[in-house]
């Protein structure tokens, strides 16, 4: 009996050590736990090194909130690179319910990775629950077994852990706690997350996965063979055509939003929903053709959107 359970804890431990040398060095558990200065210089530099429209935004926020929004940034770009970088779903599992662990062991007020260090100081500040972090994970592990969607409320079920808690943080640390914002904030991330599907349909695909719900492509007629074979047609568009204009009502839904916040915030939460929209408005100019190639923001658009938010952005301090 005892051999056994040494038998096994010795493979899950193989299984998480084969699974870390999969992903950069800097993810893993360090030899001794940082202090929180370093554990937010550790987030700052992932955040900025990850995605250069997160360091981008981050210039309009007050610089109060930056550690804490790249505490959490750092949080979620790691929980999704163990479910989505590893390449095998056992070992992607297996981190994932480490990961978990590390965050029941936060809330406990032990830390050792740096990201759980900033995060508890985030975390004590804003006075975050847990449930936002633990909805991600259940979403990374859901990609690990779910590749299908029958409707298009599965596919929301799968955002309400995927995409609404960020919207959700996002209040947290801003101070806010009504519940008719986070239902607005729901609508407003759900679209973005719709809108990243749609533009990554064959991306999607190549990890075995389709987020295009099945009803909805037996409605119009479109294939799995289709996407498989990159094959563009009249129903194809009709499809896509379908699910932009819902994604498109979704972000009409959540923009009140932006008049019930603060100006400062509103901000960056509109900058983010404008450049959900402008992904819809690259695959309508595509001809809802994502088959061929990715749509993308073009430069001039992206800078037109940064320039409009540096506007805003300089309204609302003289404003204050």
């Amino acid at each position: 009996m005892a051999s056994g359970l040494q038998e096994t804890a010795r493979n899950s431990s193989e299984v998480l050590a084969s699974a870390w040398r999969k992903l950069p060095a800097q993810y893993r558990m360090p030899t001794q736990t940082p202090t929180l200065a370093e554990a937010q210089t550790y987030c700052r530099e992932l955040a900025e090194s990850h995605y250069e429209n997160f360091h981008v935004a981050t210039w309009f926020l007050p610089k109060r909130l930056r550690p804490h929004f790249q505490s959490i940034y750092a949080y979620c770009r790691i929980s999704d690179d163990l479910g989505d970088e590893v390449g095998d779903a056992q070992q992607s599992l297996a981190l994932l319910d480490f990961w978990n662990d590390e965050l029941d062991a936060c809330y406990q007020g032990v830390t050792r990775h740096p990201v759980f260090v900033a995060l508890a100081e985030t975390i004590r500040v804003c006075n975050i629950p847990k449930t936002p972090f633990a909805d991600l994970l259940v979403a990374f592990r859901q990609d690990q077994t779910v590749t299908r969607y029958r409707t298009m409320e599965d596919v929301f079920g799968y955002c309400r852990n995927s995409a609404n808690p960020v919207g959700h943080l996002v209040l947290y640390v801003c101070g806010y706690r009504e519940p008719e914002l986070f239902t607005l904030s729901d609508f407003t991330c759900t679209a973005l997350q719709l809108a990243n599907f749609w533009q990554d349909v064959c991306e999607d695909y190549l990890r075995h996965r389709i987020y295009l719900p099945l009803a909805d492509m037996q409605r119009f007629g479109v294939t799995e063979e289709q996407i498989h074979d990159r094959r563009f047609n009249p129903e194809f568009r009709n499809l896509m055509e379908h699910e932009v204009t819902f994604a498109q009502k979704l972000f009409e839904a959540g923009a009140p939003l932006l008049h019930r916040v603060d100006k400062e915030i509103a901000v960056d939460i509109a900058l983010f929903s404008r450049g959900g929209q402008e992904i819809l408005r690259a695959i309508k100019d595509q001809g809802y053709d994502v088959l061929r190639s990715r749509p993308v923001i073009s430069k001039p658009r992206k800078a037109a959107l940064l320039l409009r938010a540096f506007l805003e952005r300089l309204t609302a301090r003289q404003a204050a």
